[in-house]
């Protein structure tokens, strides 16, 4: 009877730490959270990009919806352009939605690299028209508390991508 009880209570024990472990998205998700603030860095792209190449860029992530989404918004010197990403948790997955100047919706779904200092985020589909291209990938590293870099690929019509890589500084 003794056994029964201890074995009921290591099942209960397991069980109960499967039930209050945090997913990879939801892992993923705080990790971004830890971005919030405001940001400015350098744009490097390949191929260079005349227009945006070497030019400021100011980038702020905000926690909001009671903590549910994070708003990342980003203006570039001289561009008219201020598009708006929304990164949050669906089910078990972290999604990132890119309300993009190109007129569409891209989705993608995020996966923290195993040191947890990178999440990047994968194509998953798009909503609206794709004639001027669309965004394709996007990755988030953390080097410390007042330093982080953003990758974000581009694909132009006929599938040519556009790499933009931001070295970006805490402002506040």
């Amino acid at each position: 009877m003794k056994s029964h009880r201890f074995l009921l209570a290591v099942v209960l024990i397991a069980l109960s730490t499967v039930a209050f472990a945090q997913s990879d998205a939801q892992k993923s998700f705080d990790k971004l959270k830890t971005l919030a603030g405001s940001w400015e860095g350098r744009v490097t792209t390949l191929p260079p990009q005349a227009d945006i190449e070497g030019k400021l860029t100011q980038a702020t992530l905000r926690v909001t919806s009671m903590g549910n989404a994070i708003m990342h918004e980003m203006t570039g010197a001289g561009r008219p352009d201020d598009p708006i990403t929304m990164l949050y948790l669906d089910g078990d997955r972290l999604l990132l939605t890119h309300y993009c100047d190109a007129g569409n919706r891209p989705r993608m779904v995020g996966k923290m690299s195993p040191d947890g200092k990178t999440v990047e985020f994968d194509f998953l589909d798009v909503a609206g028209g794709t004639q001027y291209g669309h965004m394709d990938h996007a990755v988030f590293t953390a080097i410390d508390e007042n330093h982080h870099t953003e990758d974000w690929t581009y694909m132009q019509p006929g599938d040519k991508p556009v790499h933009a890589h931001i070295d970006l500084q805490r402002t506040k």
